[in-house]
């Protein structure tokens, strides 16, 4: 059987080139919503992080109709740190929409989703987005694009992929870059037209491969996934079995049956083959399992996902001020929860350590694992990550590191700052080009050499740089390199800062808190210009005279402290730091926070090293 009323895509592409802004497009073109209806911008973004940073983090489906062709589109992150999710829905599709800025051209992640997509043998359509950019490079990014196929071993039937021009804010598509669009009909058109129909066996015993998971308090898991042959039926029993663990076969019942229309999941009694469905009924189903008919249990391959490359330990919060803000704080609760995200997350690792009340928790990157510390934080878990750390490998008896690809687009007057500072970080230069006043560099980079150099780059090209990496493979260890050349300013009694603490403390150093802030001794209050730790007592108050008192603070001028981000304070943490996350703050501290016990740790890794 030919489903020529299907086609299932995903659109792929790097971070800000305008997936979800387009699909917003074609959901509103496609007469998805009512005419009256208020609509926001990014309507797939409805994670609260996702609208607050502008960034999709979790793959999505809608669908919507041309032409009596139901189209299910999955709307994919675009972020190198969550294409664990592009991984696992390019088993859902037949074709891809590869979406490219026609400023910025391919990206990294461009070239690793693609790479993905051709691996799998889909059908390429190229959208060059953004074409009403007044920098649009639009000859030239496509010359990059046929470069970037023919680099991956492309077939000669994707090197002929249809190009799309388009605009997703203005919601245009046209075929030819002359001619300026109307609408997305050209687009909706080249999907009909390029993207074959599925062949499908719908008379088979039913299989089905779950490709996500999402989770509803009142009907618990619920598995989405597409139906590879055959039919499922509401209230139909079936087995669940997994390809790397045949062994494994639960019994069960699809208790709800829903499709996706647009935004909406609509009940069903029915769905065939090739249909993308949503069901309940089966409580410990998981990402990569088959559900099968009773009489024809075959498991259906999975995709192999990428490996993860960076660590980081999670443990129960033990500081003076334990217990006083969260809601989850035990050691239970932490383990309970970051288990369960194993069960949407497919890209991450946890495994419980030595320590009953620590666990190590893997992820593809530092913005992976920062997401899933502001969802925990803002669920009102309580708990205390370490620094980052690279997983290493031994690959023939050698010691390997994972190596990034790294994209620089900077001023031309910035490029030897970036030059400097990839010197100091083990970076190698591949390529250098010129793109209109400004500079692309392109490195190979220790992914170690990345942790904190995002806000060094911010202040290195004022602003006015961007950068991106990918995962390129595992190389050679590079040697040690310096991570940060600061100290920290650490609180040295706990209670109340005072304005004439801290502004005794500013002369030290670039302070993070401002007055009526709770400390304890062994918190970080601030940054040292110095390579070493500072003790600082910012509670200290002024002995009051008869021709002094306490009203003369005011006089005291403070500079404002330096507020960071979750990220910025991660990237700032040093290997004897630890970050106390809480529903209400996050606060740097110390390892050992008594002064005298840290100093002798300090006194004896020094005699160690000489």
């Amino acid at each position: 059987m030919v489903r020529n009323d299907l086609r299932n895509v995903a659109i792929i592409a790097h971070v800000d080139h305008g997936k979800t802004t387009l699909v917003d497009a074609m959901l509103k073109q496609s007469h998805a919503f009512r005419e009256n209806q208020a609509v926001e911008e990014r309507v797939m973004d409805s994670n609260a992080i996702e609208r607050e940073r502008g960034i999709t983090i979790l793959a999505k489906n809608t669908s919507v109709h041309y032409n009596g062709v139901k189209i299910n589109i999955v709307d994919t992150p675009g972020h190198a740190d969550f294409s664990g999710e592009v991984e696992r829905v390019m088993m859902m599709v037949n074709g891809v929409l590869v979406l490219v800025d026609a400023a910025e051209g391919p990206m990294p992640q461009t070239r690793f989703v693609v790479q993905k997509a051709l691996e799998m043998g889909h059908r390429l359509i190229i959208v060059v987005n953004k074409i009403d950019r007044p920098d649009a490079r639009l000859s030239e990014v496509q010359d990059e694009i046929l470069e970037l196929l023919m680099e991956l071993d492309a077939t000669d039937d994707q090197l002929m992929s249809p190009v799309v021009w388009c605009s997703g804010r203005n919601g245009t598509a046209t075929l030819d870059i002359n001619t300026p669009g109307k609408d997305l009909s050209p687009l909706f058109e080249t999907i009909l037209n390029h993207i074959p129909p599925m062949e499908v066996d719908e008379k088979g015993g039913a299989q089905l491969l779950v490709s996500s998971i999402d989770y509803n308090d009142y009907v618990g898991r619920i598995g989405i996934g597409r139906i590879e042959r055959g039919e499922i039926v509401q209230g139909q029993s079936v087995v669940v079995t997994n390809y790397n663990n045949q062994q494994m076969k639960l019994a069960g019942k699809i208790a709800n049956l829903y499709q996706i229309e647009g935004l909406n999941r609509v009940p069903c009694e029915k769905a065939i083959a090739g249909d993308i469905v949503c069901f309940s009924g089966l409580e410990k189903i998981n990402i990569g399992d088959t559900v099968c008919s009773p009489d024809c249990v075959e498991p259906h391959k999975f995709v192999k996902i990428s490996e993860p490359t960076v660590e980081m330990t999670f443990s129960v919060n033990d500081s003076p001020f334990a217990g006083k803000e969260g809601k989850w704080v035990t050691t239970r609760h932490l383990r309970d929860r970051l288990f369960r995200e194993l069960l949407k997350d497919v890209s991450l690792r946890v495994e419980e350590t030595e320590s009953a009340d620590s666990y190590r928790v893997c992820g593809r990157g530092e913005m992976h694992l920062s997401i899933l510390i502001e969802n925990m934080r803002r669920e009102g878990y309580e708990f205390q990550v370490s620094t980052p750390r690279v997983l290493f490998k031994e690959i023939d008896g050698v010691k390997c590191e994972p190596v990034e690809r790294l994209i620089v687009d900077v001023p031309d007057e910035f490029t030897g700052a970036v030059f400097q500072s990839m010197g100091e970080r083990k970076g190698e230069l591949l390529h250098m080009s010129a793109v209109g006043s400004r500079t692309r560099l392109e490195f190979l980079i220790p992914s170690r050499g990345l942790f904190g150099y995002k806000s060094e780059f911010l202040t290195s090209t004022k602003g006015e740089g961007v950068f991106s990496s990918v995962f390129f493979e595992y190389q050679p260890y590079k040697g040690e390199f310096s991570r940060r050349s600061t100290g920290s300013l650490v609180a040295f009694e706990t209670g109340e800062a005072v304005t004439y603490g801290l502004y005794n403390a500013q002369g030290r150093g670039t302070l993070f808190i401002g007055p009526g802030t709770q400390v304890y001794e062994g918190m970080v209050i601030g940054e040292s210009p110095k390579n070493e730790d500072i003790n600082v007592n910012v509670c200290k108050q002024k002995h009051l005279t008869n021709t002094r008192s306490s009203s003369s603070d005011d006089a005291l001028r403070l500079i404002t402290p330096k507020r960071m981000s979750l990220e910025e304070c991660l990237e700032f943490i040093a290997d004897d730091e630890l970050l106390e996350i809480t529903p209400k703050n996050i606060r740097i501290r110390k390892r050992i926070l008594d002064s005298e016990l840290r100093a002798k740790a300090a006194a004896k890794i020094r005699k160690g090293l000489a």
